[in-house]
């Protein structure tokens, strides 16, 4: 995992990422028509393209997310009790990023204190 941290919320950032992008790109191409007039318009149309694009690819992102959040399994965590949505045989609480598993093999022993 990239960021350490839960499989759906690391799917989410990466749709808010998009969408700041998209967002981003649009407002900077919608300044060239405040800085270059008339030839802007074309600076500006390209950079409104993309920047749908982006957020197009946002949706896409958002919607796989939710897809894959319905079909996840609820566990319990063990360290702050709260139910989370786990992904595949390994993944991270949504709330304290205790890892989590199913296979017995990546699986660790408490340790006493």
């Amino acid at each position: 995992m990239f960021f350490k941290s839960a499989k759906i919320n690391e799917f989410r950032l990466w749709g808010l990422m998009f969408t700041m992008i998209g967002m981003g790109l649009m407002i900077f191409g919608t300044a060239g028509i405040v800085l270059w007039g008339e030839t802007g318009k074309i600076f500006a149309a390209v950079f409104m393209v993309i920047g749908m694009i982006a957020m197009l690819v946002s949706v896409g992102v958002y919607f796989w997310a939710g897809m894959l959040s319905t079909s996840a399994r609820i566990v319990p965590c063990p360290e702050c009790n709260k139910a989370t949505k786990m992904l595949g045989t390994t993944d991270r609480c949504m709330f304290c990023r205790t890892k989590l598993t199913f296979d017995p093999k990546q699986a660790t022993e408490p340790t006493e204190a």
